[in-house]
């Protein structure tokens, strides 16, 4: 019966270009490569390796069987490194919730930088924090991209673990065309009459900071839509509808629409990479490495100082 080892011998022989160093390459004895051999040719009842006292080579018949062998090998050992990866990472598919704005600049690099070792497929769920994080808890995702108020975390909690990757401060957003556009910073206590798109749920960090901005000079958030979705945020400002809370990384250059500081302290948006404190797959820690990488490359590229 044709044998994987005899396979291997084979093509250890033929790489090696001697039955001692084939051993020496399988780490098996010389005795063992040449009784895989003879069985090999006891199988095909032919000649595939001529024995020279020089080393030893294919013949020609061994070298078209070696070639069409070596095909059914690769893809064995391939399907066995799936097995394998499958089994360590626990997971076959794993399932990441993330926001739009930094998820779509951080998790492609860090999916291809884990795939270059790992066959594990990554599905990306998007949605805002707070739902990320109820989606982990409930087991829909094994980990999550979110965002939240550095000053005031929403989201420590002993059953959650956040890796921070990057901060950015938060800024107003503007219509390029709006009297607000031309003033370098804004004073809140100028903008009682301005309407504000918030997000659909008030735990989001930019509402959280928006209500606490407001409220520190008197007056309560003035509500023109609630939305997450990023397109629609952009539209309306834009349009010089009302004005929103972004970073730097959420702006999307093919609005109409730019950051101005305030003359208030609005703090920073801290993203973090969030799984599981208890027994989390394999596949989260290699994901969050790669993130890590990522991210840091973002916060300090090549050739500016930190």
């Amino acid at each position: 019966m044709l044998g994987l080892q005899q396979i291997r011998v084979l093509l250890a022989i033929r790489d090696h270009g001697s039955l001692t160093r084939a051993a020496e390459a399988l780490h098996y004895g010389v005795p063992t490569v040449a009784h895989h051999l003879d069985a090999l040719e006891a199988h095909l009842r032919a000649r595939v390796v001529e024995r020279r006292r020089a080393g030893a080579v294919l013949t020609p018949l061994g070298l078209e069987f070696a070639e069409e062998v070596e095909r059914a090998i690769i893809h064995l050992d391939r399907a066995e490194r799936i097995v394998a990866d499958r089994r360590e990472s626990g997971v076959s598919i794993l399932r990441v919730g993330t926001f739009a704005s930094v998820g779509s600049r951080l998790l492609p690099a860090a999916i291809a930088q884990m795939q270059q070792r790992h066959s594990v497929r990554v599905e990306a769920i998007e949605a805002e924090p707070t739902e990320v994080v109820r989606l982990l808890r409930s087991g829909e995702v094994h980990a999550g991209l979110i965002y939240d108020f550095s000053d005031e975390p929403a989201f420590i909690s002993p059953d959650l673990r956040l890796d921070p990757l990057l901060s950015e401060p938060y800024r107003v957003m503007v219509s390029r065309s709006s009297p607000w556009a031309e003033q370098e910073v804004l004073d809140f206590a100028e903008l009682e009459r301005v309407p504000w798109v918030c997000s659909r749920s008030n735990d989001e960090a930019p509402d959280r900071v928006l209500r606490r901005t407001c409220r520190a000079v008197g007056y309560e958030v003035r509500e023109l839509m609630r939305t997450d979705d990023l397109y629609m945020i952009h539209g309306l400002v834009a349009e010089g509808l009302g004005l929103a809370l972004a970073t730097t990384a959420a702006v999307d250059a093919d609005f109409d629409v730019v950051l101005r500081p305030a003359v208030q302290d609005l703090g920073e948006r801290r993203v973090s990479y969030v799984t599981r404190s208890e027994h989390p797959p394999a596949a989260t820690a290699w994901l969050g490495s790669a993130l890590k990488r990522v991210a840091s490359r973002r916060e300090h590229p090549a050739g500016r100082v930190a």
